[in-house]
């Protein structure tokens, strides 16, 4: 692969009491906007606050910016759109409390047709998430993201050893919860999408870290005499440049996505750059440090 550095000499190692520290405070802010998530506190989205999504086909072709625009206009606000182009349909999904879910569909409705009286539109469908199914969703996505780090923890045992699994598992939930936490610092809106981006996070971060794990265990089964420090050390500048090049590559087509994929992917993209940078992250200052904890100073390969 292209080599962007060469012959590095970098102490990953040496410097790992400050990436935990970092790594402390993203994963207690991470924490705590799981508490504020559980507890209705946070910025969720309709799949977990309840809310009304109506669907609606237009004559002529519509700009979501226009429907948006005109929602705005209306009072409407806490509103996600997504349009089907070749078939002149727009999905409506609007925020609403207990109360309110029974009017929403109409107020929406009485909208559009004030704003738009050039196109005429039918109701294709009318869905209303109440708060008891945004609920049962928080709780789903929740054993979503424990079942996918428990697949973690096994795969990486067997294929390596259980002190990798440990450092690859808390690499994982380290980069999952620093991506929630700042979602939730910035007041974006948590919903289904995000937890698909901190899904496919985990996926890129574990594909991360086990390079670095493979490169290790190769080396150590060549270095018994070496200090494994020094061995871990070595590996992670070996394989050093790859990682770049890889994360370079994410980081391209997540930049695409965000400046070109429009409003519907716009935080699955920003999920997504936030997330590469700190699998990366993850996987040379902290995957790595906690499987020399885990381990200590004893060749890993051994059993």
């Amino acid at each position: 692969m292209l080599e962007l550095i060469k012959n590095t000499n970098i102490d990953f190692m040496g410097k790992r009491v400050i990436a935990f520290v970092i790594s402390g405070i993203l994963s207690v802010l991470g924490i705590v906007a799981i508490v504020q998530v559980a507890t209705g506190r946070a910025n969720l989205g309709i799949d977990f606050a309840g809310g009304t999504a109506i669907q609606l086909k237009f004559e002529k072709p519509v700009e979501l910016h226009a429907i948006r625009k005109a929602l705005e206009e209306g009072g409407i606000k806490d509103v996600d759109l997504q349009d089907f182009p070749a078939i002149n349909k727009v999905l409506i999904r609007v925020k609403k409390t207990e109360q309110q879910l029974g009017q929403a569909s109409d107020a929406i409705t009485a909208v559009i047709t004030q704003k738009l009286p050039d196109n005429k539109y039918v109701i294709d469908s009318t869905m209303v998430i109440g708060p008891k199914v945004g609920g049962r969703l928080r709780a789903d996505a929740a054993k979503a993201v424990a079942l996918a780090t428990l697949g973690i923890l096994i795969y990486v045992a067997i294929r390596f050893k259980f002190n990798f699994a440990v450092g690859a598992t808390i690499a994982t939930l380290h980069d999952v919860l620093a991506v929630l936490g700042i979602f939730y610092l910035m007041g974006r809106e948590i919903n289904l999408i995000l937890i698909t981006a901190l899904l496919t996070v985990a996926g890129y971060s574990l594909t991360d870290t086990v390079v670095v794990f493979d490169r290790i265990r190769e080396n150590l089964k060549v270095r018994l005499k070496d200090p494994v420090e020094k061995v871990m050390n070595d590996s992670i500048n070996e394989v050093l440049s790859r990682t770049i090049v890889t994360s370079m590559t994410v980081l391209l087509s997540s930049l695409a996505l965000f400046f070109f994929g429009g409003e519907v992917i716009h935080d699955f993209s920003l999920a997504m750059l936030i997330g590469v940078a700190i699998g990366t992250y993850s996987s040379i200052f902290v995957a790595s440090p906690v499987v020399l904890l885990w381990g200590g100073n004893k060749p890993l390969t051994k059993k």
